[in-house]
């Protein structure tokens, strides 16, 4: 992610900021990707801190005008879950739109979301013809450990999940295109096979001994879904990690340069190098600290060529080049 300029002065403005240092309003606007000290402001802006700007007042952002359904405010720490989650969306979507997708300029569908507060029962998160379920409850950092340690996984983070389930829509919309379904099916296996039969296997079996030769997570060997999911997941992971080390001024032997821009990069490989060095210097730097590691994933050779083919088609996928 970038750090931005402040409209109205002096310094720096970040991702999730509503004002400047001084107390100026601001509000973000992704289509031109920079920050603005004036109204029309999202009608979520004082409901959850969306910091987004509307078309018109009133009106929601482009973020938050693709949810459909909202939490309910009567379940325990609703709506400050869901402010937190919007956030992770909106990022997720800023992410996306480095490569156009759900950009004026694209073509196709946009998500739908729906973001559910859990009751005694908990949300299943997924994705169906275009429509994101999201659980707002896993905001929530104690409930989201839990679930964490009881899955035995690594990495859990709301917008993972967000990267994660949106992955999901990505591969709805490119499916559309014959020659991608051809390749994925080359690349990943196919995706016909019975999904809940493969979650039941996985689920009561485990992953295969040497999964971790073949994906990036565990989850990922359950399903040629799950499997791109997860690469897709983990392609934003490693490309934003990146831009947000070079937009913080900070440098590495690895990066290119000063003006280089990791969602530019056309060599998916040169940039899953950069990213995984970095990486694994974070990863150092946290140990430092007590912290677990930013990036708890080994790349292996054939986790790279899956990631590079997504990174193909993510990034010429929403103008259908």
């Amino acid at each position: 992610m970038r750090v931005f300029a402040n409209p109205v002065g002096s310094g720096s403005l970040w991702f999730d900021n509503l004002t400047t240092a001084d107390g100026t309003p601001v509000a973000y606007d992704p289509q031109a990707r920079a920050f603005l000290p004036m109204p029309p402001f999202c009608a979520n802006r004082d409901v959850i801190g969306c910091n987004w700007i509307a078309p018109e007042q009133g009106a929601f952002c482009r973020s938050c005008a693709m949810t459909a359904l909202a939490p309910d405010p009567s379940i325990h720490n609703a709506m400050p879950n869901w402010a937190q989650t919007e956030a992770a969306k909106r990022w997720a979507l800023d992410n996306l739109g480095r490569w156009h997708w759900f950009r004026p300029e694209d073509p196709g569908a946009r998500p739908v979301f729906h973001m559910l507060a859990e009751g005694p029962t908990p949300v299943p998160m997924g994705h169906a013809q275009g429509v994101v379920t999201i659980s707002v409850a896993e905001a929530d950092p104690v409930l989201r450990t839990t679930r964490r340690e009881a899955l035995e996984e690594p990495y859990r983070t709301m917008i993972g999940h967000m990267r994660h389930e949106i992955a999901h829509m990505l591969w709805w919309r490119l499916s559309l295109r014959e020659d991608f379904l051809d390749a994925f099916r080359a690349m990943f296996g196919d995706e016909r096979i019975s999904y809940p039969g493969a979650l039941q296997h996985h689920y009561e079996n485990g992953p295969p001994q040497d999964w971790k030769h073949y994906y990036l997570t565990s989850y990922a060997s359950a399903h040629p879904h799950e499997d791109w999911a997860e690469t897709t997941a983990h392609l934003l992971h490693l490309t934003d990690l990146t831009d947000s080390f070079v937009a913080g001024g900070l440098t590495s032997p690895q990066v290119p340069g000063t003006n280089w821009d990791p969602y530019t990069e056309p060599d998916a490989q040169r940039l899953i190098h950069i990213a995984a060095s970095i990486a694994v210097g974070v990863n150092h730097v946290n140990r430092s600290m007590g912290l677990e590691d930013l990036y708890p994933f080994v790349l292996s050779d054939f986790a790279r060529h899956k990631l590079s083919f997504v990174h193909d088609w993510l990034r010429r996928g929403a103008q259908g080049l």
